[in-house]
């Protein structure tokens, strides 16, 4: 994994081509936000979720909403997308999919 970011700092990236720094923020902490998504997710997903949001307080004393935690991973697929392109988790998850 990569470094550990403070409050507010982005990862920054040069890509899988070295085109240019692109800096992603990291998942914002709890507050209004202006702009909405609505994704559907299975029980099974969701539990798991909630799973990881139980486990990230009980065991880490962080305690933090459903969102916090899917506005992090966001941020950190999109880094690792730029980072490894055709070889990051999220490419390698979608053609697996695909496959099926």
């Amino acid at each position: 994994m990569g470094p550990t970011l403070g409050r507010g700092e982005g990862v920054s990236s040069t890509g899988p081509r070295g085109a240019g720094a692109v800096t992603y923020p990291r998942g914002t902490p709890r507050q209004k936000h202006n702009s909405k998504i609505t994704v559907y997710v299975s029980d099974e997903e969701l539990l798991a979720l909630e799973h990881a949001r139980l486990a990230l307080r009980a065991s880490h004393g962080l305690a933090v909403d459903r969102g916090r935690v899917v506005r992090e991973a966001v941020a950190v697929i999109l880094a690792d997308l730029q980072d490894h392109g055709a070889d990051s988790v999220l490419v390698r998850r979608l053609r697996q999919d695909d496959e099926q």
